[in-house]
C-alpha cells in the first residue's frame, strides 16, 4: 500500500460515533448547510418504508434543527407498491421519468442518481440504497458528519461489514473479485476504501454536479475515480457505520454488474472504444446450457452543471 494511502487511512477514516448528533446539528445550524437524502428505488416495497420512517423519526422530527432537510425517493418504475409505501412513510416520491422529461430515461441506478440532482436542493446529497434491512440512522448521520464538520472533505463513503446470509464478511463479492483488484492496480490511491462499491455515500453538490454519471452499475466506481481526479485523495473519506444487511443478488446478476464495472474502469483508463460491449452468460435448460447475451451499459450522463434545466433551477 502506498505511504500516501496509509496516511489517508489514519486521517480520513472515522467511526460514526466520532461525531455525535448534537455536534452535527450545531455545525449545520451555524453554517446554514442543507442536506438531501435520496433513495433510488425499484420494487423495494418491503424495505423502503422502514428506512424512510427511521430517517424521519431520528433525523428530521423532534430535533432543534433537522439534520435532513429533504427526503426523496426516486422510483425508477416499480411494479409493486414502492411509491405508495414510501409516500405513506413520509418521503417525497418522484418518478424517474418526471425528472428532465426531454431526455428519455435509460435503465440503471446511475441514471436515477444523476436525475436526482434535478429533484433535490441540498448542499449535501446523501445516497442510500432502498433495500437495506435493520436500517440505522447512522448510515446517514455518519457519512454526512465529515461534510458538516470539515470543509476540506467533499466525498464520504460508508464502510461496514457485509455478511452473506449467516456468514460474516462474505458479502461484496463483486467488490473483492473485480473492483478492489481494479482499484489497486490502476488507482492505488483508492486502495484504502473498504467498500468502494457501497451505495451509501454523501457528497457536496458542488462536486457531484461536475461529475459524469455512468447510467448503470458502474456509477459507484465511476464517481469515486472521477472524484479522486477532480478534488484529490484528501477530499475523500470513509466512515464506519457498522453492519449492512440487504438483499443479495444471484451469481448471474453479479456477473452483469461486474461487466459494467469493468467497462466503467476501462473507459476511465483509456477513453477508448469498446469493441463488443456485451456479456454472454449460460443457463442450464432442458437440453443443456443455453447462452444468454446481455448488453453492458455503455452510456454516461454528462456533468449536471452543463444541463440547461439544472442551471436555470439553480439560478431561480
Amino acid at each position: 500500500m502506498l505511504e500516501e494511502v496509509e496516511r489517508w487511512l489514519a486521517d480520513r477514516s472515522w467511526s460514526a460515533a466520532d461525531r455525535p448528533l448534537d455536534q452535527l446539528l450545531d455545525r449545520k445550524r451555524a453554517a446554514g448547510t442543507t442536506v438531501s437524502v435520496v433513495l433510488p428505488a425499484l420494487d423495494e416495497e418491503s424495505t423502503v418504508g422502514a428506512i424512510v420512517e427511521v430517517v424521519r423519526r431520528e433525523l428530521i422530527e423532534g430535533l432543534p434543527v433537522p439534520l435532513v432537510d429533504e427526503l426523496v425517493v426516486v422510483d425508477s418504475g416499480s411494479a409493486d407498491r414502492t411509491a405508495e409505501v414510501a409516500a405513506k412513510a413520509g418521503a417525497r416520491v418522484v418518478h424517474r421519468d418526471e425528472i428532465l422529461p426531454r431526455v428519455p430515461a435509460l435503465p440503471g441506478k446511475g441514471e436515477v442518481l444523476w436525475r436526482s440532482l434535478l429533484a433535490t436542493d441540498g448542499d449535501i446529497v446523501c445516497f442510500v440504497d432502498a433495500d437495506l434491512r435493520d436500517f440505522s440512522a447512522s448510515f446517514v448521520s455518519g457519512i454526512v458528519g465529515p461534510l458538516l464538520t470539515d470543509p476540506d472533505v467533499h466525498f464520504v463513503k460508508a464502510m461496514y461489514d457485509r455478511p452473506l446470509g449467516d456468514t460474516p464478511g462474505q458479502g461484496g463479492r463483486v467488490t473483492e473479485l473485480v473492483a478492489r483488484p481494479l482499484l489497486n492496480l490502476h488507482w492505488p490511491q483508492l486502495a484504502g476504501f473498504v467498500q468502494p462499491l457501497g451505495g451509501e455515500y454523501a457528497v457536496r453538490r458542488s462536486l457531484l454536479e461536475r461529475l459524469p454519471f455512468p447510467v448503470g452499475y458502474g456509477v459507484e466506481l465511476g464517481l469515486l475515480v472521477d472524484a479522486l481526479h477532480t478534488v484529490g485523495l484528501d477530499a475523500l473519506a470513509q466512515v464506519d457505520v457498522g453492519v449492512r444487511l440487504h438483499r443479495h443478488q444471484d451469481g448471474q446478476a453479479l456477473g452483469r454488474m461486474a461487466a459494467a464495472i469493468y467497462r466503467t474502469a476501462q473507459v476511465r483508463l483509456s477513453r477508448g472504444h469498446l469493441v463488443r460491449p456485451e456479456l454472454t452468460q449460460f443457463e442450464r435448460g432442458p437440453e443443456g446450457f443455453v447462452p444468454r447475451t446481455y448488453p453492458v451499459d455503455t452510456e454516461e450522463r454528462p456533468p449536471m452543471a452543463g444541463i440547461e434545466e439544472y442551471a436555470l433551477r439553480r439560478v431561480a
